[in-house]
């Protein structure tokens, strides 16, 4: 996962965008080495990263400072490489490449600890009510596991590795993309394939809207909007470059606008029904890093007149929406 920032960093380098030369409103440092993972709760008062420095730590975005610390493991050089929280923000899950933990936010404590002893976890996703856990595996495997039952429920349509999944909040439906080019919808009580979405190129990015409507999956040449009522796609990003890579989406304002992040620095805003863009800004680099150059790992909206973003660099920014 830190060789595909890296790799994502240098190509980023690369690319051109649209951008807006407006500068934070504020600015929080979470960590001042930088990041290693991020996200955000949906209404961006709480972000829980991941960081060499000082581990997993769950933040007040609101007040400033800091809330609760976490230790999955014993071993320091068993790094946590996502952290997620859960579509109602009551839980989050934190993960190594063979292992992740479940948390409760309300209090802090751990939920359980699991290991993933038959393959490499590439991505990692939580029901609303912390109970059921989507992984995405290296061997080509998704599975969604039942953490109180130890139901485990494996999805067997990919051929090659999962990069991205996503889980609905009731947990009923699942989302994956992968290398073979391909991202699925599947219906979580039967494992069945509800929807297959075809790309030109490797699945990178794939997230659903809460209400259950719609649907987000990218590679680095098209960006998909997906009506999940009738499998069609329904926009398409406007990008006006060749490439561009995304590392964090979120739908907001009631399904009307996704949000994105990029390696580039980029923060966009963009119409769902057209795919037009509304808005962009170039989030901060970290101080240290030459060329200037910060991944965007969490994104959200907040009281539908500012985004939050945070990114590699350790920063937490609030941008406002003109």
């Amino acid at each position: 996962m830190i060789k595909s920032a890296i790799y994502l960093v240098a190509i980023c380098l690369i690319l051109t965008g649209c951008e807006q030369s407006s500068s934070p409103d504020r600015q929080l440092t979470l960590a001042n080495q930088g990041l290693l993972s991020a996200d955000l709760a949906s209404d961006g008062k709480q972000a829980i990263v991941s960081s060499l420095s000082q581990g997993t730590v769950v933040w007040d975005l609101e007040q400033g400072k800091e809330r609760w610390r976490w230790r999955q493991s014993d071993n320091p050089d068993n790094f946590i490489i996502i952290t997620r929280f859960s579509a109602d923000d009551s839980h989050a899950v934190t993960a190594t490449p063979d292992s992740f933990g479940i948390w409760r936010l309300q209090d802090g404590q751990s939920q359980g600890y699991y290991s993933l002893p038959e393959s490499r976890l590439r991505d990692i996703a939580l029901s609303a009510d912390g109970r059921q856990v989507l992984i995405g595996r290296e061997d080509g495997k998704a599975e969604v596991v039942d953490t109180r039952t130890g139901r485990r429920l494996q999805f067997l349509g990919h051929t090659e590795q999962v990069n991205t999944v996503d889980l609905s909040p009731n947990g009923r439906y699942a989302l994956t993309g992968g290398n073979d080019y391909s991202a699925y919808l599947w219906d979580t009580r039967s494992g069945q394939v509800v929807w297959r979405f075809n790309h030109a190129g490797r699945v990178v990015l794939a997230r659903l809207d809460p209400s259950g409507r719609l649907a987000f999956t990218a590679d680095s040449r098209q960006a998909s909007i997906w009506d999940l009522t009738t499998g069609k796609e329904l926009s398409r990003l406007q990008f006006d470059h060749r490439f561009e890579v995304y590392t964090a989406a979120r739908f907001a304002n009631d399904g009307k606008w996704l949000i994105t992040g990029a390696p580039s620095r980029q923060l966009s805003l963009w119409q769902v029904s057209d795919g037009s863009l509304l808005q962009s800004w170039r989030v901060s680099p970290h101080p240290r890093v030459k060329p200037p150059s910060a991944v965007v790992y969490g994104v959200a909206l907040r009281d539908n007149s500012h985004l939050v973003s945070a990114s590699s660099s350790g920063l937490a920014e609030i941008w406002t929406i003109k």
